[in-house]
């Protein structure tokens, strides 16, 4: 029987969560599986990744092959690092404690290169944020800026009204009185 490590899709649909799982070669891609070896969740940035490296290593050194997704995902969490140092250990080439702590040294830097990301990330995000809400600012104080001489103008047109409306009634009696002199001069 041939054993591969793959994923194993869940989740729903755009929005994919995969299950990382040593199942049989000849078995469908969500179907029977031998052993569940973690979970990736490629929806979130970086994405998580929780994977039992013990296990993993178990299995490859029983001659299960990953796929090449597996691989990668093995590769980043050090299971295939320490797979390596297995059998570096098996042949003689290094001793139990000197593969351990090769192992740990490779944990601890690449905790380091993940929480940088983390950081960085964080910090882009709260960037975009603040320069958003300052672009926000400037919007609205375009508006309220633009909503200002309309109201100026409005009070100005209804100050012209009443003196439009003196002019008016300044030329009707101007009328009424040349129109008075005119019937008395006949």
């Amino acid at each position: 029987m041939s054993v591969k490590i793959r994923l194993q899709r869940h989740g729903k649909k755009g929005k994919p969560f995969y299950w990382i799982v040593a199942a049989d070669a000849r078995a469908k891609r969500d179907g029977r599986y031998l052993e569940k070896i973690g979970t990736y969740n490629p929806n979130v940035n970086p994405a998580e990744i929780n994977l039992d490296v013990d296990g993993a290593v178990k299995w490859l050194q029983n001659g299960a092959q990953p796929t090449d997704t597996a691989k990668n995902i093995l590769s980043y969490k050090g299971a295939m690092l320490k797979n390596h140092l297995v059998g570096g250990v098996r042949k003689g080439a290094l001793t139990e404690e000197q593969a351990e702590e090769k192992f740990k040294a490779w944990l601890a830097e690449k905790e380091g290169k993940v929480s940088s990301k983390e950081e960085k990330l964080a910090k882009a995000e709260a960037d975009a944020k603040a320069k958003a809400l300052e672009a926000e600012k400037a919007v609205n104080e375009a508006r309220i800026a633009a909503a200002l001489p309309e109201v100026e103008e409005v009070e100005a047109t209804e100050e012209a009204e009443p003196a439009t409306e003196e002019v008016a009634e300044a030329t009707e009696s101007e009328e009424v009185e040349a129109s008075k002199e005119e019937k008395s001069a006949e």
